[in-house]
This record gives C-alpha cells, sequence and structure tokens, in this order.
C-alpha cells in the first residue's frame, strides 16, 4: 500500500471525514458501492495557507453535522494540498478522478488553480465545486455543465467596494492587486462600479510580502482612497506596512484583504478598515449563527467566507445526491440537484444561475473587534440584492 497516500488519508481522518481504507477505497463515480466519494483540493501550504485551511475546515464541519453522510450515502473523503502551484494541482487532479475515482472534487482556494484544473476533473465526468475561485470566462463564454461555483464570480465582491466609493465621491484612487487571473478580475470588477480617476493601477508578483515600493508610490500619489485586493499572507503584510508608513488618514478599502483569514494577525491594525463580502459572521439568520458558533468550539477561530462557502459546497453535494435519490451515475440527475441548490444556504438568498454561478446578496464590511477580544468582519451596509454577475449572458447553457 502507498506509505504517502495512507498518509493523507490519516491527516484527513483526524479531522473528521470519514476515510475508507483497502480495496473499496479504488471505487468511485457511481459505481454501485454505496458510497459518495470527494476529493479536497485547497492550498495548504504556504503562506496562503489559512485560507485553504478555511475552505477545509468548513466543508468537514458541515459533513461532522451531516453524520458523515452526503444524500444519506457515506461519505469518503480524500484531501490534498495544491501548494499554489498549478502544475502540481493539475497531476493531483488527475489523481482523484483517476485514481481515487471522486465523484465530486471541490476546491481549489485560488483561479489560476482553478484554471488548471477545471478540464482534468470535469473532463472525466466527475463534479468540480469551486468553494472560492470564480474567474470571468467559466462564468461566460467558457461555463462548463460541470463546473459549479458556491462563492461568487470573482468581479462581484471587488464590485461592491467600487460602488462604496463612487457612493462617497471618492474622485481619485490608486489601485492594487497580484498580478494573476483573480487579480485583474478584482480591478476589473471595482472599476465596473467606479467612473472616478484611476492614478495609479499596480499589479505585484503573485505572493508578494514586502510592499515598500508600492507605499511610497501610493503616498507620492495623495490619492482620496486605495483599494488593493491582497489575499493571505499579502493582505496581513500589506495592512501592517500600511498603518507603518503612515497612510492610515487614506481610506483603505478591500476585498478579501481584511477578512478572518487576515484579521488574527493584522488585529488592532486592520480595525476601522472596510472590505466587501457575500457574508460576515453577524449575518443575523439561524442557519449562520449556529455555523458560527459550531466553528468557533470546533476550530477556535472565527470562520470566514472561505470557510462558509466550502460549507454551503457540502450543502450543495448533499441535495444533489438526495435529488438523485443516491444514484450517482444519474449525472443528469446530479447536476439538476446541484443548480436546483435545494438547501439552506448559511448567507440566506442564494441561487444557482444559468452559468452556475450564484445569485445573492454582498454587502460592506468593516473590521472589528469583538469584545472577547477576537477580530471579525461585521456587515455595515447592503449593496446589492439576488446580484447576479455580468458573464451570465455570454453562457450558452440554460
Amino acid at each position: 500500500m502507498n506509505p504517502i497516500r495512507n498518509a493523507s488519508r490519516l491527516a484527513t481522518a483526524l479531522l473528521g471525514a470519514t476515510l475508507l481504507a483497502g480495496p473499496a477505497a479504488a471505487q468511485g463515480q457511481g459505481d454501485g458501492s454505496g458510497k459518495v466519494r470527494v476529493g479536497l483540493m485547497f492550498t495548504l501550504s504556504g503562506p496562503s495557507a489559512v485560507l485553504g485551511e478555511q475552505g477545509r475546515d468548513g466543508f468537514l464541519l458541515a459533513l461532522d453535522t451531516l453524520g458523515k453522510k452526503l444524500g444519506g450515502l457515506d461519505a469518503d473523503i480524500v484531501t490534498v494540498d495544491d501548494e499554489l502551484k498549478p502544475d502540481v494541482a493539475t497531476n493531483k487532479a488527475r489523481e482523484l478522478v483517476k485514481r481515487d475515482r471522486v465523484d465530486f472534487v471541490v476546491g481549489p482556494t485560488f483561479s489560476n488553480v482553478l484554471r488548471a484544473v477545471v478540464r482534468p476533473v470535469t473532463d472525466s465526468g466527475a463534479f468540480l465545486i469551486s468553494p472560492n475561485a470564480g474567474t470571468s470566462n467559466y462564468a461566460g463564454a467558457e461555463c462548463n455543465p460541470n463546473l459549479f461555483v458556491s462563492s461568487y464570480q470573482n468581479d462581484q465582491v471587488h464590485e461592491v467596494l467600487g460602488k462604496y466609493a463612487q457612493n462617497k465621491g471618492y474622485k481619485r484612487l490608486v489601485l492594487l492587486a497580484p498580478n494573476y487571473q483573480a487579480g485583474k478580475d478584482s480591478l476589473a470588477g471595482f472599476k465596473r462600479s467606479y467612473k472616478g480617476e484611476v492614478v495609479n493601477e499596480m499589479f505585484t508578483p503573485l505572493g508578494q510580502l514586502d510592499f515598500s515600493a508600492e507605499l511610497a508610490q501610493i503616498s507620492a500619489a495623495q490619492p482620496d482612497a486605495v483599494f488593493a485586493f491582497m489575499p493571505g499572507g499579502m493582505g496581513v503584510n500589506l495592512v501592517r506596512q500600511y498603518r507603518q508608513a503612515g497612510l492610515s488618514t487614506v481610506p483603505f478599502l478591500s476585498a478579501f484583504t481584511v477578512d478572518e483569514s487576515t484579521l488574527p494577525a493584522q488585529k488592532d491594525a486592520a480595525v476601522g478598515y472596510f472590505g466587501g463580502a457575500n457574508w460576515a459572521p453577524d449575518l443575523d439568520n439561524p442557519q449562520s449563527k449556529a455555523f458560527v458558533a459550531a466553528y468557533e468550539k470546533k476550530y477556535g477561530s472565527v470562520p470566514g467566507t472561505y470557510a462558509m462557502q466550502a460549507y454551503d459546497a457540502a450543502l450543495m453535494i448533499d441535495a444533489a445526491v438526495k435529488r438523485a435519490k443516491g444514484d450517482l451515475k444519474d449525472k443528469d440527475a446530479l447536476r439538476a440537484g446541484l443548480k436546483a441548490a435545494e438547501f439552506q444556504s448559511l448567507r440566506g438568498n442564494f441561487k444557482i444561475g444559468n452559468n452556475h454561478y450564484p445569485i445573492q446578496d454582498f454587502y460592506l464590511v468593516k473590521a472589528a473587534k469583538r469584545p472577547d477580544g477576537k477580530y471579525e468582519t461585521q456587515i455595515a451596509e447592503k449593496i446589492f440584492s439576488n446580484y447576479q454577475d455580468n458573464y451570465a449572458a455570454e453562457c450558452k447553457m440554460k
């Protein structure tokens, strides 16, 4: 038996997943084994691992609440680390569908990895559920019948901040993002809602942690505000260095830069900064409150959208398998079940559009310190209601 594979399985089991060993583990994709197999692919190493960890933990928490079953079938989970490397992710995606014969792959965290794994997963007949990455191409002309997204289209969260900046009357802005697909979608989304002057638009290498050169340019430009998209460790360093550079009087607007994945490290440096989101831990509905309480009890940290969207991805699969009456060979029924989304999303309003991306509400959120000393984002105002992305009309699926 393969010791590397066994070690991966053991690590997943310790996180609460139900794993099988031996010959049965090679079954899946509707082979009549009576089990549904799911591959979890997240970035679990490096500076951005906290994002993937939240996604993994959110999915496994949902599995706990469902009694280790999805649609009434025992769930067999295999977890892999894509290492934020598209070539590594491609190979691991092929292993998940060919060796492990998973019925669903849930992941990845980053858009450049999504682009690498879509074809290997969906061409195999498995379904890919993206709980975070949501690039514009798959929302539009390249939409895929076996790809579903439980998060958003990348532009949308950034459009929240563009709309807010426009409403505030900011005339001159500096924009900052990493140089990869999600970064490009980010600034495109912001500019869709913002009509003022962009005095500087800066793209940095993905994974950059020293922003002294960019901050010097911001200081020289003296903009009305700054908009940044810097997820994970990039966002931690940017916020700290932004304060240290004496720029706190320049309003800091961001997406996936000040959130539950970064706030434990940013602490007071981020308090008062605005972000955009489709959910926040203080959202006032019963299912969200129960989720936040359960997540904090199990993992000792405040969940962010990464965890929420992965939790909902598990509920999507659960609903789809129920819709297919447990018949994993009936791909049409599973697909119809994923599209119907017959479950109660943690975010409240939620449905799947023709391009298999969500239609949902979006909010302006603000970083805050709770009375218990923990940090979270809190809803400041709703910006968009039942909002569908701008690429859906390019998708030919019905």
